[in-house]
């Protein structure tokens, strides 16, 4: 999601975020725009796509076989994660993402 939300609240074309919790960068492939989203991360060798609106994607997770919300008002987001149960709500800060998973109750940062 960070990677998703990044490119959508900054309009980078990146093709990885740098996640802190665990030093790596992760790396993507595919496009993000309003209303459509098709993502292949290489991680997971999954593929995550979706459609809605600029302010709402409902998104599939084909590697977790799991649907996702995800819900966009101006730098901030949140969404429901179907495949675990769980919310999760953040913000962009120029290339800072900052996601916090309910289930995991922490927060985890990102950089795009």
């Amino acid at each position: 999601m960070a990677y998703i939300v990044g490119r959508l609240l900054t309009g980078k074309n990146a093709t990885a975020v740098f996640d802190y919790s665990r030093s790596v960068h992760v790396s993507f492939s595919g496009y993000v725009r309003v209303g459509t989203v098709q993502v292949h991360d290489y991680e997971t060798r999954g593929y995550i796509s979706g459609s809605g609106s600029e302010f709402s994607l409902g998104l599939f997770d084909y590697s977790r076989n799991s649907h996702v919300q995800l819900n966009v008002i101006g730098n901030q987001f949140n969404g429901f994660d179907y495949g675990t149960g769980t919310h999760f709500q953040g913000t962009v800060s120029g290339s800072a993402i900052q996601l916090y998973d309910f289930g995991e109750s922490r927060y985890f940062n990102y950089a795009i």
